[in-house]
């Protein structure tokens, strides 16, 4: 018998069945079963399933000969489930990496529980991840396994089946099925629940629960099913019935059943409008026919509702929510005022400060949209601040971001008033993107723009030839570019593109990338310093792994398994991984980290650091690729996906071709790449060098020196560029702890 049954029912899902199945057959832990239901589906979901069934024995398709409907689908498949434990999947839904192993795990460390409740995350179209609000409740406190009398707030879970695992003997025992019609889930897992004398919990995302795009949620359409929930619970209240034992659940699963009620009755969209009066009678006639004795109403505005659901008087409480409904449009109609008047009066502020003069010691900085203090800007701040002390420097910041900034740096909030005062009065705005259309440059103030890599994809005007790939304004985009008094440039190559992509009257600088000073002069103590912040031991081999941004793909998902490259790379080898700065912090990492072999450092403050603390790059189109080549230390390119990238985005040159070493396009053969050791090899340090004399051209550790004296301190002579074959570059791991164990 395999450990799990994963019951899965199908009704038109052929667009996401693939993803869902793939989700639980790539899988680290291998013993399960899955038991597909076809509940009649009209389009190919049932051919899909015999695909799939005749390349892997695991599934198992039962095809029903009429729709039956959710609940029934899942008894079809209960009734075939031979594991020690019985898991549902929505068939749109899918597994988290690793979710069956960790939840395999979390079983034996409890003794085997009856139900072991474990974490969901919402995933949307665009990407964005939303996690489960009561998150809170699956925290690992407390007693490995306990009844719910001694947790009964895991009652205020979202009450779905699919965000637990039930041992089927106690399935078995208690005889529970599932009932047809709407909300299905309330009778099974509230009499499971109150049934359980073991239960465990599991603070882990195993399940990511789709929110489709074009709805598919049958909870939110219009229609009179949503009565189904007057059986549903009487369903639960007949089984307490049966169960003098559990009589101590009526009171918290009176609220439960109460509050249901206002929830469908309230909710826009679920009720026909001609029936909401039928729907408040009946549920008033549950709430006097059910109410337990002495039983308290809640406080506030819930508890008025309860007393007019217990009073039957419908008319009063349509009142009530139509007198809320008005309240909270003039609270709207107010707040819209107010900001149309705060964004007017800001306006006519930073007008007013246009006509003072220039402060002709102030420069204000800005990085990635104001998210950070980092990149080319954070280094010409440091410079200047060597060199021209006197010289008063201030970062624009967004709020949210404010308490990341390190100490010691001014800042002042985007939107502020300081802000747009800063932004009229400055001499000097240095920015590695463009500042906002509504920011007006006054004659006499000077513009950098340091951009924030060499391009292998299309950049500006380029962009036009691939429209897949942006809905840009090119005259906007223009308008910005005309704003800017230099350009600065890490090599002939993206001197070239720049003035042909943005074709502005600026002038260009040849430096180098100010952020990229560090990784030549960095020591042997600041390479052990940076793995020492990431816990990264004496002997343990780092690969930083950097994929870019990809418009065709509307989230973060790496195109490498985590879970595999751990596995497969053993004990000595950790893999940092940095999502594209879009993306912020990934959930997908976020499973994995706890291993301490993955480390997400996507939130890190300074990627200079993380360069510095690797001993390998990999990476795909991200231009992290020529920053580290200043380092002269291994890079993989890992292009799964190379002829779709080119296609929709378009890039200067064959990265295949024309890579900075070893090229991987499978995982399988990344994985013998760094196994064998045959990313470092004389063929590889070869392309390499190749490729730094390209792209690293006036990368010698005095970028940020170089913009200092000519954009602030007015010097026409410049330090020249260290010939290639006379740089130095930062210690390697490796080499940093020789020093160390010679000294």
């Amino acid at each position: 018998m395999p450990k799990f049954s994963l019951v899965a029912p199908v009704y038109k899902v052929q667009g996401y069945l693939p993803e869902c199945l793939d989700s639980v057959l790539g899988q680290d832990c291998t013993d399960f079963e899955i038991i597909a239901v076809d509940d009649c589906s009209p389009d190919g979901s049932g051919a899909i399933l015999d695909e799939y069934a005749k390349r892997d024995s695991r599934i198992h398709v039962i095809h029903l000969t009429e729709n039956v409907g959710l609940g029934r689908a899942r008894n079809a498949g209960l009734d075939k489930a031979t594991g020690d434990y019985v898991l549902f999947l929505d068939s749109d839904d899918t597994l988290s990496d690793g979710a069956l192993s960790a939840i395999r795990d979390r079983l034996e460390a409890t003794g085997d529980p009856e139900i072991l409740v474990f974490d969901y995350a919402r995933t949307y179209w665009d990407g964005r991840v939303r996690p489960n609000l009561r998150a809170d409740l699956l925290k690992e406190k407390g007693p490995d396994a306990f009844s719910l009398a001694e947790r009964p707030q895991l009652l205020d879970l979202l009450q779905i089946v699919w965000n637990k695992a039930y041992r089927r003997d106690f399935i078995t025992r208690t005889g529970l099925t599932f009932p047809s019609g709407y909300y299905e889930d309330a009778p099974w897992t509230f009499c499971s629940l109150i049934s359980a004398e073991q239960i465990a919990v599991l603070d882990r995302v195993c399940v990511h629960y789709r929110q489709r795009r074009e709805g598919g949620n049958i909870l939110k359409t219009v229609s009179r099913k949503h009565f189904d929930v007057f059986d549903q619970y009487g369903r639960v209240f007949d089984y307490l019935d049966a169960h003098e034992e559990l009589a101590e659940w009526r009171g918290p699963l009176f609220r439960k059943m109460i509050d249901h009620y206002l929830t469908v009755l309230e909710r826009p969209g679920r009720l026909p409008q001609n029936a909401r009066a039928e729907f408040f009678h009946r549920a008033s006639a549950d709430y006097r026919a059910r109410v337990p004795k002495g039983f308290t109403r809640p406080g506030g505005g819930r508890g008025i509702k309860y007393g007019m659901l217990e009073r039957d008087a419908y008319t009063t409480m349509m009142s009530a929510l139509r007198a809320v409904k008005l309240r909270q449009q003039v609270k709207t109609r107010v707040r819209t005022t107010l900001n149309r008047s705060k964004r007017v009066a800001m306006g006519a502020f930073y007008r007013s400060q246009r006509r003072l003069p220039l402060d002709e010691n102030l420069v204000l900085f800005s990085a990635y949209w104001s998210r950070s203090v980092s990149c080319n800007p954070a280094a010409i701040d440091a410079e200047l601040a060597r060199l021209a002390p006197d010289m008063r420097r201030v970062w624009a910041v967004r709020a949210e971001n404010a308490d990341r900034v390190p100490k010691g740096v001014r800042v002042v909030r985007v939107g502020s008033r300081e802000y747009w005062a800063a932004l009229a009065r400055a001499k000097y705005l240095v920015n590695n993107v463009n500042f906002a259309d509504s920011v007006i440059k006054r004659e006499g103030q000077i513009h950098v723009q340091t951009h924030h890599g060499t391009p292998l994809k299309t950049m500006g005007l380029d962009q036009q030839k691939y429209p897949a790939s942006t809905d840009m304004d090119f005259e906007k985009l223009l308008e910005r570019c005309d704003r800017w008094d230099f350009s600065i440039s890490a090599n002939q190559f993206s001197t070239v593109i720049w003035e042909r992509v943005y074709p502005c009257s600026y002038t260009t600088l040849e430096t180098g990338y100010p952020r990229n000073d560090v990784l030549v002069s960095a020591t042997s103590a600041d390479v052990r310093a940076a793995r020492a912040a990431l816990g990264l031991a004496d002997g343990t081999k780092a690969f930083l792994y950097m994929p870019t941004h990809r418009e065709y793909q509307p989230g973060f998902t790496p195109p490498l398994n985590l879970a595999v490259f751990a596995r497969e790379l053993g004990p000595d080898v950790t893999l940092l991984v940095r999502g594209h700065y879009f993306y912020g912090n990934s959930p997908h990492v976020d499973e994995l980290r706890r291993t301490g072999r993955i480390v997400d450092v996507s939130g890190h403050a300074r990627v200079e650091e993380l360069y510095l603390a690797a001993d390998a790059l990999i990476t795909d189109y991200s231009s992290a690729m020529f920053d580290y080549a200043v380092l002269d230390r291994p890079i993989i390119s890992y292009v799964p996906d190379w002829d779709v990238y080119s296609a929709v985005r378009g890039t200067y040159f064959d990265l295949l071709q024309e890579p900075p070493g070893a090229v991987a396009t499978t995982q399988a053969e990344l994985l013998r790449l760094l196994a064998s050791g045959a990313y470092d090899s004389p063929e590889t340090t070869e392309r390499r060098d190749t490729f730094r004399r390209r792209f690293c051209e006036f990368d010698d550790g005095h970028a940020a020196e170089r913009v200092v004296r000519r954009v602030f301190l007015g010097e026409e002579s410049l330090p020249p560029v260290v010939p290639f074959d006379e740089r130095r570059h930062a210690p390697t791991p490796t080499q940093a702890l020789e020093l160390v164990e010679r000294a």
